[in-house]
């Protein structure tokens, strides 16, 4: 007789996964260790309850029970997805609205959905391509944001990461430009904003700026609409590209700008042409984030709260822009490491261990909203301890 579903599975799936993490040392090619998310602040990993600070769920938002009865509605309402293109027969009314909502939430002239955050750029970079004499990416920029300047069709430059005078050399050297600039909004590896304001003054005035703000919007400004809000820079010359997985805690991505860029592409972008977009019970999660996000200040205000709590207990150790909700912690040796790791451990905190690209590894601390008072403390003193 076959083992039960639901929880019982579930149980059977955490005993192999303890099992194999018992008996077998993970490669460095493999994925990282699977987790089990647990109430809105804790995972399981190996059987042990842990408070968690990976992740970007900045509200919690995927957990939020109104946002979980918005995705049943959704699935009962619409089934799964389309099974076409939007320019096929796949344009569900769904997607119209959430692109309406995200326009008036983001105070844009368009917003245009995509199946992925990771896709949106690469849609930009199809329907911009060949307008531009280069492209200068920031050092440090997001791999969808790398790899989209291949479909710019035009020489790629990179620039020291957040440096205007790097930019600033960089148009000594070229003549007439015409140029597009890739950065991202908030960089979620360290937690720094990108200058927005001095690359505006820089670049020529036929030149533009294409943000991947995936961890700015909804975290960043007095309504939460991501980076430029928070650094007050309004410009025509941004075309601004967003995650829904990120602090609305759903799926799928937007790119918020002109009609005349929204019409480029729908007419260019190949990847919005022939891809199916997303299932349609998450897209309707997303219209209840961005209800919940506009209509409950209170979340953004907590996550600040939450956010300057931990940098006044951290001091000197906090080392990313003050309204960030990332915090990185660099450790100087492989033994330092794994010692800061042993303390998140026994202080039953799960150690947010990363590496980007061939980068050495460091702990990238995710604030939320919904992490309580003792829990900022209690990464704090371990964090303290350790510089100590």
């Amino acid at each position: 007789m076959g083992k039960p579903g639901g929880l019982t599975a579930l149980q059977d799936c955490q005993r192999q996964q303890f099992a194999y993490h018992k008996d077998v040392t993970p490669r460095a090619s493999d994925f990282s260790l699977p987790l089990q998310q647990t109430g809105r602040t804790h995972v399981r990993l190996n059987g042990r309850k842990l408070i968690y600070f990976g992740g970007c769920d900045y509200f919690r938002l995927s957990r939020h029970p109104k946002v979980i009865s918005a995705i049943e509605e959704g699935l009962r309402e619409f089934g799964l997805n389309p099974a076409a293109s939007r320019f096929t027969t796949g344009n569900h009314i769904i997607y119209e609205a959430l692109e309406d909502a995200l326009r008036a939430f983001f105070v844009t002239d368009s917003a245009t959905l995509a199946s992925t955050g990771y896709a949106t750029n690469l849609i930009v970079a199809q329907a911009l391509h060949g307008e531009f004499t280069h492209a200068l990416i920031d050092l440090r920029a997001h791999q969808s944001l790398q790899d989209s300047a291949a479909f710019l069709g035009c020489p790629v430059i990179s620039f020291a990461h957040r440096d205007p005078e790097s930019v600033r050399s960089i148009l000594r050297k070229l003549r007439r430009p015409r140029l597009l600039l890739l950065t991202d909004g908030l960089f979620s590896h360290d937690g720094a904003l990108a200058p927005l304001q001095d690359y505006l003054s820089i670049l020529p005035e036929d030149s533009c700026l294409l943000i991947d703000d995936a961890h700015g919007a909804g975290t960043l400004g007095k309504h939460g609409r991501g980076t430029c809000e928070l650094l007050r820079v309004h410009s025509e010359r941004i075309i601004q590209t967003i995650s829904l997985s990120k602090a609305f805690g759903t799926f799928g991505g937007a790119i918020l700008g002109s009609e005349p860029l929204r019409k480029k592409m729908i007419a260019r972008s190949r990847l919005l042409q022939g891809n199916t977009p997303l299932p349609l019970p998450l897209a309707n999660a997303s219209l209840c984030s961005l209800k919940i996000l506009k209509s409950e200040p209170p979340l953004r205000q907590r996550l600040q709260s939450n956010v300057q709590s931990l940098r006044k207990k951290l001091g000197k150790l906090a080392q990313s822009h003050p309204a960030a909700p990332v915090f990185p912690i660099y450790t100087q040796s492989s033994r330092d490491r794994q010692n800061l790791k042993e303390k998140l451990l026994e202080a039953q905190i799960h150690p947010p261990e990363i590496a980007y690209g061939t980068g050495e590894p460091y702990f990238r601390f995710a604030i939320s909203s919904e992490h309580r008072p003792a829990q900022i403390a209690t990464l704090a003193e371990i964090l303290r301890t350790a510089a100590r």
